[in-house]
């Protein structure tokens, strides 16, 4: 699972993501009367498992990387929520050795459809790991967001390449296997034949276009920069234009 790339580690902001996680968070504790049984794989760094946990959610995290398990531990200590968050040294293709089926309220797969060999096989194995009535959280890289980021940035033959390899890839040097759309998306939910799609949006929408606040605006700025990226990554032709897609979608 490794270290992300530039485009993937862009998903750390994940503003409207956090949106529809917390909104998840908040369904099940309403419904349940307990607090989601989350699962992350390929989350080892902590980025989305330490924010969770700090929401009183216990977090198993799968992952193949011991350095990352170590960040994800040294997060965790800092935000004291160590008790919270259980690090498991492992693989997706042995998943449900890790982890029961039907055991997770969320599951999230982020920074990991564009980085494995099949992944309709490894959403199936996401699907399987979460409760029927959970949800499972998908973020991944964006090609047409990455097409207008290679043009905004003047790099027009890696343009041309994103819109012509069928992978959405700028050459055998990209470290990412694939990039995705939203109709691809919905083509491997639907092949899952366990998940019933309840969002699909962009992350990062406003990101080619403007700038982050700089510090002298501080929170305020952030706030407004969310708010507004949230709205636009909600639309659908703007979502699709995004850097990362966002899917969230129910098992059955």
């Amino acid at each position: 699972m490794g270290s992300p790339t530039r485009e993937q580690a862009g998903a750390a902001r994940g503003a409207a993501v956090f949106r529809l996680l917390n909104r998840e968070i908040d369904r099940v504790r309403r419904e349940t009367g307990r607090t989601p049984r989350v699962l992350d794989v390929g989350g080892g760094s902590g980025t989305w498992a330490v924010p969770l946990a700090s929401a009183g959610c216990p977090v198993t995290v799968v992952d193949t990387s011991p350095n990352a398990l170590a960040t994800l531990a040294r997060r965790a200590d800092e935000a004291g929520v160590t008790e919270l968050v259980n690090p498991v040294n492992g693989d997706v293709d042995t998943l449900a050795d890790v982890a029961p089926a039907d055991g997770a309220d969320l599951v999230l797969g982020h920074g990991l459809l564009e980085v494995v060999e099949e992944p309709g096989r490894v959403l199936t194995a996401l699907a399987c790991a979460a409760a029927p009535g959970g949800a499972v959280s998908v973020l991944t890289v964006g090609r047409y967001g990455a097409f207008i980021g290679r043009v905004a940035s003047g790099r027009l033959a890696e343009a041309r390449q994103l819109l012509t390899d069928e992978d959405g890839r700028t050459g055998p040097d990209d470290r990412l296997l694939r990039r995705f759309d939203a109709g691809l998306l919905r083509e491997l939910a639907a092949d899952t034949g366990r998940l019933e799609i309840e969002a699909l949006q962009g992350d990062g929408t406003l990101e080619v276009w403007l700038p982050g606040p700089g510090q002298e605006s501080e929170q305020a700025g952030r706030d407004e920069r969310d708010e507004l990226d949230a709205l636009a990554s909600a639309v659908p032709a703007l979502g699709e234009v995004a850097p990362r897609l966002h899917l969230l979608a129910r098992r059955y």
